[in-house]
């Protein structure tokens, strides 16, 4: 490896910071240009930086399905809406997949329980503000997600993290298509929570990817 290729992690680490402290400033001071410009460009950069790291193809491909759907999510309207929950749905599939690879510790079944209860609760909790074309596909989604974030439990301390917050992200969304009280600057907690968990399923992922000098040895006197 020369000594280039094995800046480019730090590099490329150190641009998705600068980013992201950009983009969640613009949407604090509702700089609309300056947000439109960043969206798109945060989760290729970390697509770019998982590749450096060795990350497995399935990571790659989830952050940029989360791109497409961030450019979709922008545009705005109902197709568009339902068109970015198609590719962030996507994203889940690969994520899923990459688990599936890396092996899975068992969740205690009180834990899953309680993924399935926030699910259920959510949605009928949102059920009645959503319109009909929304309902359905809003509710699989959400489904998909949960599923997700406990493979992402299971596959570690980081990804369960990252799981989570993904799901409290989308839950934000939701709360505003449904017409609940959210906290002020929506867009800024929404991102800032994606952003996070795109951070920690990535950076999880990539751990055992990343080789370790082996510890040494200890000399011993014969």
């Amino acid at each position: 490896m020369t000594a280039a290729a094995g800046r480019a992690p730090t590099v490329l680490r150190a641009l998705f910071a600068l980013l992201t402290a950009v983009h969640l400033g613009a949407l604090l001071v509702d700089a609309t240009t300056v947000v439109h410009l960043t969206k798109p460009a945060l989760m290729p950069v970390l697509a770019v930086w998982a590749l450096a790291r060795g990350g497995p193809w399935p990571l790659p491909v989830a952050l940029l399905c989360g791109c497409g759907g961030d450019v979709l999510l922008q545009i705005g309207g109902e197709t568009a809406f339902l068109a970015g929950m198609g590719c962030f749905a996507a994203g889940h599939l690969c994520y899923l997949a990459l688990f599936a690879r890396a092996g899975r510790r068992r969740t205690a079944p009180w834990v899953a329980a309680g993924y399935g209860a926030a699910w259920l609760g959510t949605v009928a909790l949102l059920w009645p503000g959503l319109t009909p074309h929304l309902r359905l596909p809003v509710a699989g989604y959400s489904l998909l997600l949960t599923f997700m974030a406990l493979a992402a439990l299971g596959a570690g301390l980081w990804t369960g993290l990252g799981g989570a917050l993904f799901m409290l992200s989308d839950t934000l969304i939701a709360a505003g298509l449904a017409d609940w009280p959210r906290p002020p600057v929506p867009q800024f907690w929404i991102m800032a929570t994606y952003i996070a968990a795109q951070w920690l399923l990535a950076a999880g992922a990539t751990r055992d990817a990343v080789p370790r000098p082996a510890p040494e040895r200890a000399l011993v006197s014969p």
